[in-house]
């Protein structure tokens, strides 16, 4: 495959490079501008090097049309986006990137569909609404979607227009819906904390997880693979999935923290704030469409990801702005 990934320097799209370059695969990264910093701690020098930059703003239709036809592009990831906090503030600035970003890699997708196969694109666990607005046990894919955040109003958005795209058009794409994803490299949006935390647990700094109550925890290499299979599996249609880890309580995580490290239980404190989105998001649709996925147990990954930061600490490559 050769892949184009919007955002493609941000976090998660590290991650999706890091499993793309493992099965040989061509990457391209379409960004406003070339940043490696991520993928540079993630990735070996050489991987990096061999990826492309398509330097490019997601509203601009016809640059992404250029950059699709030059380099012979297959398969399209699209991550481009701004965060709870950004769309909160200037939710113009966000319904812009978010929302008509979006449309502009469908309409790239539609004028190039005679090479492009599909797009796989973040939605996210955020256009739910909170837990009280269900009913009990595991909530499927297609219920009613009620989010509090013009964020969830914009993934909600972009999950309809997918499939308008699909009924006019025909273009197939899979939208994945991420909860709290954690792992290195991950240093913005609302669910950043727990990550946050456990760098200072590998820095052996005090921190505090300013919400609390129940959230889904996904290690982001399974997320990243969630993406690469999304494009890789046989599937024809429009469709948003829930993905799921470990649903826990912040008391829980708060335990594995003080199992693997045991003076988190003075380092990492926790508020009490229950985040409006339900947490108990059944995955089984994506199992049966384009599973089976598998999942890292939540006490591997916060080791992983704990090892990973202490590794780059002692190499003297350990970004801090996110927790000074």
């Amino acid at each position: 495959m050769k892949v184009l990934i919007t955002g493609g320097y941000g976090f998660l799209g590290s991650w999706i490079v890091k499993d793309l370059a493992a099965g040989g695969h061509s990457i391209y990264l379409y960004d406003l501008r070339k940043d490696a910093d991520r993928l540079e701690v993630i990735l070996p020098k050489e991987v990096v090097e061999k990826t492309v930059f398509c330097e490019g703003d997601v509203v601009d239709k016809d640059r992404l049309v250029r950059a699709i036809r030059e380099n012979g592009i297959t398969h399209i990831i699209h991550l481009a986006g701004l965060q709870v906090p950004t769309c909160r503030a200037n939710p113009i600035l966000g319904a812009q990137v978010n929302v008509i970003g979006t449309i502009a890699v469908f309409e790239a997708y539609r004028e190039c569909k005679d090479q492009v196969k599909r797009v796989v694109y973040a939605s996210s666990a955020a256009v739910f609404g909170p837990q009280t607005d269900y009913p009990p046990g595991s909530i499927a894919d297609e219920v009613r979607l009620s989010p509090s955040t013009h964020y969830g109003h914009f993934k909600i958005c972009n999950e309809g227009n997918a499939k308008v795209y699909y009924l006019d058009h025909g273009l197939t794409s899979v939208g994945l819906r991420p909860w709290t994803v954690y792992g290195v490299g991950r240093d913005v949006g609302m669910t950043s904390e727990p990550t946050k935390a456990m760098k200072c647990m590998a820095l052996h700094q005090p921190y505090h997880i300013s919400y609390g109550g129940f959230q889904d925890l996904q290690y982001v290499g399974d997320v990243a693979r969630a993406f690469v299979h999304g494009l890789e599996a046989h599937f024809e249609g429009a469709k948003a999935y829930n993905l799921r880890g470990d649903v826990v309580d912040l008391p829980t995580l708060h335990k594995v923290f003080t199992t693997l490290e045991p003076e988190a239980s003075k380092l990492i404190t926790f508020g009490d704030r229950q985040i409006p989105i339900s947490y108990d998001l059944s995955d089984d649709g994506i199992q049966k469409d384009l599973g089976p996925l598998l999942k890292t147990p939540l006490e591997e990954g916060i080791r992983r990801t704990i090892k990973k930061f202490r590794k780059l600490e002692t190499e003297g490559r350990l970004d801090k702005k996110d927790i000074s």
